[in-house]
């Protein structure tokens, strides 16, 4: 959310006619908003179980392979700063209409590929429905919903960010054991028809759509940085995947693109923000707790999002599971999140987020370290146990960083800050796959090199990849003990 989004924001905020005069088909809203959401955050991790059997089936590698991952959060990470502008010049009902039926047409284009480079076509055209889906639920409930009522919302958000990306591997597992990989689409795909046909035919605009610029500079600009930096990162393990191979460009240069059009896109919203017209507007950085709450999220998100993709390919391809027993192993883990997200959140109202937040980095650093001793006859037991205190962490982290970020903010800079928010988390996870990978692959094709065993060489790749993720994770806690609750912003604390 971006550009004015703010006065948007406040503008309906301040108008009870829209919070109070038609109470139940705001809780419709709401409740469309959240399926449809839930629909499209269950696709975004279907697939991690499907990596290694993908990698078969469509004879690639596994830096080939992630983009599937990393392509859909990639253009997550682009389209979002965009979706500020959307959400001021677009009423309720157009915009999750264009969202529904993006996310869709994506899912058919999965659904009927006939390979790779089609698929992760797909998953772009996907990401950019779910990217918008992310904002619309979240700006729709700062408008509706009283601060005092926002607490018991945030708390069913949790549970869909949190139980969808969940079983989504254990309903991938299940289906390629039984399937094959297309129907990964070809199922959601009715689910995603019918939230379309139900919001078509039930879904009222709740919001007054205003003029908004948009700077097409910064747009440009923010795809270079992000897409960049992404993609430099990507291509570095695979360089080192395939020595031999001729590349089209010298490895470094996306990555120095990446950071010189970052820093471009940063002096350009420095400039802009005078005037209330940058993308993303980067005073929400003046407030310290916010800067120090994104910091943490950042590593985070680098964390989950890396063990998501490793810990499939080590039970697979090391341990030797299928990929119905590896989604089985990661479901318990996913629930207890979802469980736990309003729980967390009340316990947040009361004790505010360093009780929370510094246990849960302590937990979520302990795992990491304890994965950088896997092999081959690791204990599935203990990979259980492993995941399951790792999802305890993460869930003591996300609910306390998110409140208090955005609560620490000025309430006009709200959108602003969870556009960046949410594009620190978009980029994040897929610099954390990208690293990752990366490390596991460099160091597998060395030892392979030496003439070590292929499964044993990838299993020491994996235990080198988490060891860089155990090292990072430390800055976690040391930034944990930093977060604050924000004074005096009782409306803001229970939202996230």
């Amino acid at each position: 959310m971006s550009n004015d989004a703010t006065t948007f924001d406040a503008d309906l905020i301040g108008a009870p006619p829209v919070v109070q005069n038609d109470a139940a088909r705001n809780r419709l809203v709401i409740a469309l908003l959240l399926v449809s959401t839930f629909v499209v955050f269950l696709n975004e991790t279907i697939m991690s179980v499907a990596i290694p059997h993908l990698m078969t089936d469509l004879g690639v590698a596994a830096s080939v392979a992630q983009w599937l991952t990393t392509a859909f959060l990639l253009t997550m990470a682009v389209v979002i700063p965009v979706t500020g502008f959307l959400l001021q010049r677009l009423n309720t009902r157009p915009i999750f209409l264009l969202a529904m039926s993006i996310f869709t047409l994506g899912t058919l284009l999965c659904a009927v590929s006939p390979g790779i480079e089609l698929l992760i076509a797909g998953r772009v055209v996907q990401a950019v429905g779910t990217a918008i889906m992310m904002p619309l639920l979240m700006t729709t409930v700062m408008t509706l919903v009283l601060p005092e009522a926002r607490g018991k919302t945030m708390g069913n958000i949790s549970i869909v960010m949190s139980v969808a990306p969940a079983i989504g591997p254990t309903i991938g597992g299940f289906i390629l054991a039984n399937l094959e990989w297309r129907w990964m689409f070809i199922l959601v795909l009715p689910i995603a028809i019918g939230a379309l046909l139900l919001g078509w035919r039930k879904i009222q605009n709740v919001s007054t759509p205003r003029y908004a610029p948009l700077d097409v500079l910064s747009v440009i600009l923010s795809a270079f940085a992000f897409g960049g930096l992404i993609y430099g990162l990507s291509s570095f393990g695979e360089s080192f995947a395939h020595p031999g191979e001729a590349t089209a460009m010298p490895i470094w240069l996306p990555i120095v693109v990446g950071v010189a059009a970052m820093v471009a896109f940063v002096w350009r919203q420095l400039g802009l923000q005078q005037d209330n017209k940058a993308l993303l507007d980067l005073r929400v950085f003046q407030s310290r707790n916010y800067t120090v709450s994104v910091s943490m999220m950042l590593v985070a998100m680098m964390a989950l999002f890396g063990t998501v993709i490793l810990l499939p390919i080590y039970t697979v391809q090391v341990v030797g599971l299928d990929t119905l027993q590896t989604g089985l192993l990661l479901l318990p883990g996913g629930l207890i999140m979802g469980l736990m997200g309003p729980v967390v959140g009340r316990l947040y109202d009361r004790v505010g987020p360093q009780v929370l937040a510094v246990p849960g980095a302590i937990l979520v650093s302990a795992v990491l370290w304890a994965l950088t001793m896997v092999g081959q006859d690791t204990s599935v037991w203990a990979l259980l146990a492993g995941h399951v205190v790792l999802s305890i962490g993460l869930s003591l982290i996300f609910t306390p960083v998110f409140t208090s970020s955005m609560g620490s903010v000025r309430s006009e800079l709200y959108s602003h800050a969870s556009a960046v928010l949410g594009s620190v988390q978009q980029l994040a996870g897929a610099a954390g796959i990208a690293l990752f990978i990366a490390l596991m692959t460099i160091r597998t094709a060395a030892l392979v090199g030496e003439g070590l065993d292929p499964v044993e060489a990838l299993a020491a790749g994996i235990r080198s990849a988490f060891l860089v993720g155990a090292v990072i994770s430390l800055f976690a806690i040391v930034a944990a003990f930093f977060i604050r609750k924000p004074e005096g912003n009782a409306g803001m604390s229970h939202g996230h």
